[in-house]
């Protein structure tokens, strides 16, 4: 073997090598993006993410507040990776603390195949999110949408009458990303999907 063939040997190794960590980075990327979102929200814009349906006797248990009202605003936006378009029905209500409201949002699959998505939550400002209580939520589930597909997806909430009285606006916002493991072995499985998954929350 020549001198340039036994030195391009080590170049093509550094090669493969640079090829298999770039995968293999990209690959943890990709399982990242909810955990980081959250830990951006959280430690560093002060947001409080949800982390599950609020149990249903600590919501039974409310007594509505009929002399007090609070803006709820809701925020909907997709991952670049995600081709899909979300937003919310309507922009913002009024309610008052104890009480249970549902809200819809809009998604809409605009890739010419299925895909699942799932929602991570925030709550904002911060201090008001141990008293926004989700009971029903499309977040709490992956959510499948095949090509062109339109779906509302419902979230049910009470503001506890427990809220700190200078909080008169919450905000309520989703960000949906592509769930890439989940698409690829649902839609692989001859194009069926759970009844979690295919079904509204």
């Amino acid at each position: 073997m020549s001198a340039e063939g036994r030195a391009s040997r080590p170049s093509v190794k550094s090669s493969l090598r640079t090829i298999a960590m770039v995968s293999a980075l990209s690959f943890v990327g990709a399982f990242s993006l909810v955990p980081l979102y959250r830990i951006a929200c959280e430690k560093v814009f002060g947001i409080k993410l949800e982390q599950g349906p609020a149990g249903e006797q600590h919501v039974a248990g409310l007594v509505v507040d009929e002399t007090r009202t609070i803006t709820v605003e809701f925020d909907g936006t997709v991952n670049s990776k995600l081709p899909w378009a979300f937003k919310p029905q309507v922009l913002s209500m009024q309610v008052h603390p104890g009480r249970t409201y549902e809200a819809n949002y809009i998604a809409r699959n605009t890739a010419d195949h299925a895909i699942v998505g799932n929602a991570a939550p925030s709550v904002a400002p911060s201090t008001a999110s141990t008293f926004f209580n989700k009971t029903e939520c499309f977040c709490f589930t992956e959510q499948l949408l095949h090509a062109g597909e339109e779906r509302l997806m419902p979230v049910r909430f009470v503001v506890d009458p427990d809220l700190p009285e200078h909080i008169s606006t919450i905000t309520l916002s989703y960000t949906f990303f592509s769930n890439e493991p989940a698409t690829a072995r649902l839609v692989g499985e001859a194009g069926t999907a759970p009844a979690a998954a295919r079904s509204a929350p």
